[in-house]
């Protein structure tokens, strides 16, 4: 069923009181087509009987070990189940802020209904999001936003021994022009689906819905619940999983399917925007000489900043891979002057500062502030006239699995188990709802089809066979972290 209810947790940490919705129409049937024929989303499929027959019957003989319920599951997977569901996700532009961040949440709760999950749907308290000292932040306005968990029928009640967090929201797609079609028109291609959002992160939403439609469709019931988190306002700060933790929401352990590039990823850089205000003197273009420009000064202020950068990068963690800025300072806006003919006497710029792994936000700010200050006192007219600096918008900390925790070796294991060997372990130098799963507590990391290269660009796309390997690994990782009953 579905319950739709308030907007946080009762007194007591009790979940609020909810009605039941209508159930929505079941899913599409399976398509079971000749090798070569069409699937419903338009896919021209290679495998005949694509359910997972195909991979079931050539490949499973190659991987050891597996119990009868797993080979069921894995078999279970979908291809066409799954592109199907990908495609009408990245068809809905839910660019945060935007009432599509709410439509594509709807759609998400009605897919776990199907699955047969408890659901809840509930309005996110804005109000609080907006004055709780430990809310993340928001960089876009929203004047509504929905929490959705759909938790799968298990043998016992309780807390889900697994859970998968996913956001649905996507960045702007930027210049239509430089799209070789529209961006939220999804379309297969290359053996991949393109479009805004299929990349980060809605193949590693429908990765983890795959992985519970082939429990269900295998026959399999679980011993304890997995749950499926979809939230809203990841892309400027965590919004979504942060309303939904404070709702009272947890897990043993969590898998955040973030595009991995084949990796697990164990750790993750943290980040902060600010903006800087630099003022400086108008004056006559033909006279340039008495003003004094915000550009020019803003650029030996940029100067400084770089160094302050390349001094940052020193002994980062070796899970970065070599990665050249795991702790980047990058300027994305700038605005300055009034006319062409005046020396600007105000400059505005908006960056993202990165936050070394295990260092306290409040000690990265603090660092950033002391350089600034330092730039500044270096220069005759900043020294009486510094740069202002605000920090805005959402505040990503780093975050990390423990060492040593068993979340790994199972994620490996289960990678593994579907043929396509065990992938490395890395960190990336991008903020992530990972460290608010951690500071709450729970054991997370990320895993999940797609490369962040893609990620934000024009190209964006997601290779169907990575978003199979995701779903068949999360199946494994699920009968194996829940149990069978």
């Amino acid at each position: 069923m579905v319950r739709e209810g308030g907007n946080q947790m009762a007194p007591g940490g009790t979940m609020h009181p909810a009605r039941t919705l209508s159930r929505l129409p079941p899913p599409e049937p399976a398509h079971t087509g000749r090798p070569g024929s069409v699937g419903a989303a338009g896919v021209r499929y290679r495998h005949g009987v694509h359910r997972a027959a195909y991979w079931s019957r050539a490949r499973l003989r190659d991987v050891a070990d597996l119990t009868d319920a797993e080979a069921r599951v894995l078999a279970a997977v979908d291809e066409q189940w799954s592109v199907d569901r990908l495609r009408a996700l990245v068809a809905v532009p839910s660019i945060g802020g935007t009432a599509a961040e709410c439509d594509v949440q709807h759609l998400v709760a009605g897919w776990l209904e199907e699955l047969d999950c408890d659901v809840d749907r509930w309005p996110i308290d804005l109000t609080a999001a907006a004055t709780v000292p430990d809310a993340p932040g928001q960089e876009v306005d929203r004047t509504e936003a929905w929490g959705v968990v759909g938790t799968a029928p298990a043998a016992e009640d309780g807390v889900p021994a697994l859970v998968f967090s996913g956001h649905t929201d996507v960045v702007p797609p930027g210049d239509p022009a430089r799209w070789p079609r529209d961006p939220f028109d999804p379309h297969v291609a290359g053996g991949a689906v393109h479009g805004r959002g299929s990349c980060d992160m809605k193949a590693g939403v429908v990765a983890s819905l795959a992985a519970l439609a082939a429990v269900r469709t295998a026959g399999v019931r679980l011993a304890r619940p997995v749950a499926v988190h979809a939230v809203v306002g990841e892309e400027d700060g965590g919004l979504g999983a942060w309303a939904t933790l404070q709702r009272g929401h947890r897990g043993d352990v969590c898998v955040i399917p973030e595009p991995t590039a084949g990796a697990v990823v164990t750790a993750h850089a943290g980040a902060l925007t600010f903006r800087l205000e630099v003022v400086g003197h108008a004056a006559h273009a033909a006279h340039r000489d008495r003003g004094v420009s915000a550009v020019e000064l803003f650029a030996a202020v940029h100067a400084g900043l770089r160094g302050f950068e390349a001094e940052r990068q020193v002994d980062a963690d070796p899970r970065f891979d070599g990665a050249r800025f795991p702790y980047g300072i990058n300027i994305g806006r700038l605005r300055a002057g009034d006319w062409a003919s005046s020396v600007p006497d105000r400059l505005v710029a908006d960056g993202r500062y990165g936050v070394r792994l295990g260092e306290p936000v409040a000690e990265a700010r603090a660092a950033f502030e002391e350089r600034l200050a330092a730039l500044c006192a270096a220069d005759p007219w900043l020294a009486e006239h510094p740069v202002g600096l605000t920090w805005t918008g959402g505040a990503f900390a780093s975050g990390a699995l423990p060492a040593g925790h068993p979340l790994l070796s199972a994620v490996r294991r289960a990678v593994g188990d579907t043929g396509t060997g065990e992938p490395p372990e890395r960190a990336v130098p991008a903020g992530t709802d990972l460290r608010l799963y951690a500071a709450a507590g729970i054991p997370t990391l990320l895993y999940g089809p797609g490369d962040l290269h893609l990620a934000h660009g024009p190209l964006e796309r997601v290779p169907i066979d990575q978003l199979l390997t995701a779903a068949r690994a999360f199946a494994l990782l699920t009968l194996r972290t829940c149990g069978v009953a």
